[in-house]
This record gives C-alpha cells, structure tokens and sequence, in this order.
C-alpha cells in the first residue's frame, strides 16, 4: 500500500484503536462468565442458569466479536505499510498460529474435560482424559452429539484471523495496486450516511438469506453467516479506518449511530425475551428483527468508532501495558471462567456474587499467567505476549 494510501494513514499508532481492542477483549470476560449463567449452550452451566440477564447479555452480542475484527483489521494496515506478502505471512504466522497450536494443546483442554464430565456424566482424572483428547478421541458423546477433539473452543477467532490474513496477503501478493483503488472507491462508496446505511443493508441481507442455512458454528469450513459477516468487517478495517475522510464521518455520525443502537437494542430486548424456540415469532416478525439486528450491530461499531476518536485517543502507561497483555488475557480467560466457576459449584454461592467473584478471580489470574508467561522466551511467543507499542 503506497503513495496516496500511506499519506491519508501515517505511521502514527492509533491509541483510540487500542483502547477500544483492550475494552472490547475485557467485556468478553464479563461476558462469558454471563454465559455459564444464561440458558444459551457453553460447556457448563451453573445450577441457578436462568434467562434473567439475557437481555443485558444483548448489549453487546450483536456487535462485540465484529468489532474485533474491525480493529484487527486497522491493525492489520500498519503491518501492510511496512512489509511486503512474504515477510506479512511469516509474521501473521507466527504471531497467530503458535498462540493458536499452543492453547488448543495446553490451554483448551480443561474446558472440553469438565463439558463431558457435567453434560456426559463421564468420570476419568484429567491426565486421562488429556491424552485422549491429544490422540483426537471422538467417542465422548452427549445427546446424541459427539465432541471434535482437539478443538478451539473460544480461539476460533485466532484462527479465523489467521486465514482472512492469509487472503488479505495473496491480495497483496496478486494485485498489490488494487488495494489502493478499493480504498479510493469505498470511501465515495461510504461518504455521509451511507457508511451506515450500506453496511447494515448488507448486513441484513447476509442474516436473512444465510442465517437459516448456516447458523453459527466456528466451525471454519461450514460457517459461511460468520464468514460473510467478519471478513467484510475485518477488511472494512484495513481499507478505512485509517481514511481521514471516514474518519471524520465516523465522528460526525457518533451520537446518531448510538441513539439509533440503544433504540434497536430496547426492540431487541423485548424480541428475545418474548419469543424462543418454544414460542417462535411469526416468520415476517423475525426476519424484521434481521435487519434490526444489523442496525444495531453495524450502529454499535460506527459509534464506538467515532466516540473513540474523540475521547480515547490519548496515551498513557495503562495503554501500553494492557496492549501487550490483552492477546494473553484472551488465550486464558474463557478456560480460568471454566476452572473456577466448576470448583465454586460445591459452595453454592447465589449467582450475583458469585460472578463478581468469577470476574475478579479470572481477571486476576489471567494478569498472572501472563506476568509469568511474558518473563520465559519461548513461552512468550506461545501467549502472543508482545510490547505495548510507544
């Protein structure tokens, strides 16, 4: 990416952006740790699981894992400033995929073995069940439904990462000059208002025509919904988020696009805590919270975009240490939620204290892992430990 692209993106790193990576990595704790309390599927589930903070659950499900894919995208363009499609494949590689093999090897398998032991009623020590896992045992079955092993449970955004980069790089690779032209193109394409009236509409017409047939899976060969959702938003962040012109629309529209999100997420939160699989909605009514959904989503990021210009791009030692943590806090967060909320279950502890509780231990040990991680040279890589950037 060169001449006019580099220009309107200067090598100035971007604290907004990383704020908003940090922020949106540590609502994911609060998150999952709500999902062992909700009644929607996860590996385990709390004795008091119930559907009374699935609404607040709704703030940010529709929006949160396509705005890290919008910020890892923005990231992602530095990296093209500086290097050509070989030296961007090797580094991609190797930032992504040791963290990747590493936690599905060491760091996953709690998670899958306190599954089969709550959903499967199976009774074996963990070293046992480790060494099947490893030699991919397939005959850990729960209604009916068998566990892939190994797997990446909550990694499969590290991997679906990986590959939207490895097609950002033959892009590169084939048609380097064409990158620029798209820029140029998408952003008369997204001037004013159509920067959120373009993509929700896509967004909508991907959740209605490919949502029955392709409900979410991670699974990275069978999960074209996800993938017409997080590739687009994980380009958008490569191609535009570094134009000064969209830059500035983003800011322009920030307080539109927030009101228009908390008015669907009030629509949405009624939606869901009025119709489920046992009271489903009339077919035009669901297909109407469709594009709602996509109003959120895309209004949630355009406003978080924008508000963060404006009040979060600022430096400071908090920045530059959570930057360097915040890709180990999300190896090992979602397998802490797992370990404690299983050895809390003796205790019987009502759930509100008892997710504080859960949020302040994972958060504590996820901070130690990393503190220790980060000091031994091989396993620093394996984390996805790095500086926090000047």
């Amino acid at each position: 990416m060169t001449g006019a692209t580099q220009a309107a993106a200067p090598h100035e790193r971007r604290y907004d952006l990383d704020w908003l990576r940090i922020i949106a990595f540590a609502l994911l704790i609060f998150y999952h740790v709500g999902m062992y309390y909700v009644t929607w599927d996860f590996h385990i589930k709390s004795p008091y699981a119930s559907d009374a903070i699935e609404p607040l659950m709704m703030l940010t499900s529709p929006w949160r894992l396509t705005l890290l894919f919008v910020v890892s995208g923005a990231a992602t363009h530095f990296l093209l400033l500086r290097r050509s499609a070989g030296p961007f494949v090797r580094e991609r590689s190797r930032r992504l995929l040791w963290p990747l093999l590493f936690a599905m090897l060491v760091v996953v398998p709690p998670q899958s073995y306190y599954e089969v032991i709550q959903k499967g009623g199976y009774s074996l020590d963990y070293h046992e069940f480790w060494l099947r896992y490893l030699k991919a045992d397939h005959s850990f079955c729960m209604d009916g439904k068998c566990l892939d092993l190994p797997t990446w449970n909550h990694m499969w955004f590290v991997a679906y990462l990986w590959v939207y980069a490895m097609l950002l790089a033959l892009w590169l690779r084939l048609a380097p000059a064409s990158i620029e032209r798209a820029t140029r193109v998408g952003e008369r394409w997204l001037a004013g208002w159509r920067l959120i009236a373009l993509p929700v509409a896509y967004i909508a017409l991907t959740r209605i025509t490919l949502l029955n047939a392709f409900p979410s899976t991670h699974n990275l060969t069978w999960d074209w919904m996800n993938h017409a959702t997080f590739l687009p938003a994980f380009l958008f962040g490569v191609l535009f988020l570094h134009s000064p012109q969209i830059g500035a629309d983003l800011r322009r529209l920030r307080w539109h696009a927030a009101l228009i999100w908390l008015l669907t997420y009030v629509f949405m939160a009624i939606y869901f805590s009025t119709f489920n699989e046992q009271r489903p909605p009339p077919d035009a009514l669901r297909y109407f919270q469709r594009v709602i959904w996509a109003l959120n989503q895309w209004c949630a990021i355009v406003a978080a975009f924008g508000l963060a210009q404006v009040y979060l791009n600022r430096d400071g030692p908090a920045r530059r240490y959570l930057t360097g943590a915040v890709f180990p806090l999300y190896l090992f967060h979602q397998t802490l939620i797992i370990v404690f909320a299983w050895k809390l279950q003796p205790l019987q502890i009502t759930p509100l204290p008892e997710g504080l509780l859960l949020v302040l231990l994972t958060a504590i040990g996820s901070f130690a892992l990393y503190e220790a991680g980060r000091r031994v040279p091989y396993l620093r890589t394996l984390i996805g430990a790095r500086d926090g950037g000047k």
